[in-house]
């Protein structure tokens, strides 16, 4: 039976990689990449010439059972993601399901590294201890009750957004703030104290790139600040837990 790595890879300075890692992507028969053009420069930088295969979120069935068939026929593959660590809020994690499922004595072996959640959780200035992680929020139906989740939480959230929606939602979130705390001022009249109840935010661009920006404070400024700069990058978002 064939050997599945996890493998992580830099989120963005391509020196980010461990040794460990290094030594899989060279050693295995087949790197599944979720875009092999992404992971083709890594490859490149390091010399790299393991044959290559496209995963993602869109591949079809056909294509997992391809895989499953590679590993019983007893090869080594790496899954990598186009960065960070495979199976956290990406197509991996269909992938590992599957393997699991079909394949009782396949062995699954994660190749730990970078990750953007861990990355940016580290840099926060919140109490870390305990988080949730939401992954991307709904692109269409359901967003209100994802800002509300957000907002209700104990324990600092920590989401991703693309740069063509962080702003839409900075300001959804923002509004989602501004209803919450109108309803906390009418149930706590006699001992409100808004000060407690203003989230603040967190939010990382282009972490470990060449122009890696980390925005703190309420939403409504950090929405400010990002509007002034130039909008690129996968952004971090953390939000303080509510006090």
């Amino acid at each position: 039976m064939g050997i599945l790595y996890i493998t992580a890879t830099p989120i963005g300075n391509l020196k980010d990689i461990s040794l460990r890692a290094l030594e899989i992507l060279k050693g295995v028969d087949l790197i599944l990449c979720e875009d092999t053009r992404m992971t083709k420069r890594l490859l490149e930088r390091y010399n790299i010439k393991t044959p290559t295969l496209s995963y993602h979120q869109h591949s079809k069935l056909n294509k997992v059972k391809y895989i499953i068939s590679i590993l019983k026929k007893g090869k080594s593959l790496a899954l990598v993601s186009d960065s960070g660590t495979p199976g956290i809020s990406d197509p991996g994690e269909k992938l590992i399901s599957e393997a699991t499922k079909q394949l009782s004595a396949v062995k699954i072996i994660p190749i730990p590294g970078p990750s953007a959640v861990a990355t940016a959780a580290s840099i926060s200035g919140f109490p870390m201890d305990k988080f949730l992680f939401l992954g991307f929020p709904p692109t269409k139906r359901k967003r209100k009750k994802f800002f509300e989740e957000v907002l209700r939480s104990k324990y600092p959230v920590i989401f991703y957004e693309s740069p063509h929606r962080i702003i839409k939602t900075l300001k959804e979130l923002d509004l989602e703030a501004k209803i919450y705390l109108s309803a906390s001022r009418l149930l706590h009249s006699r001992r409100w104290q808004a000060g407690n109840l203003v989230p603040k935010i967190v939010v990382c661009r282009e972490l470990t790139k060449k122009f890696e920006t980390i925005y703190r404070g309420e939403i409504e400024a950090v929405i400010e600040k990002i509007e002034k700069d130039k909008i690129k990058g996968e952004f971090v978002v953390i939000v303080e837990g509510k006090t």
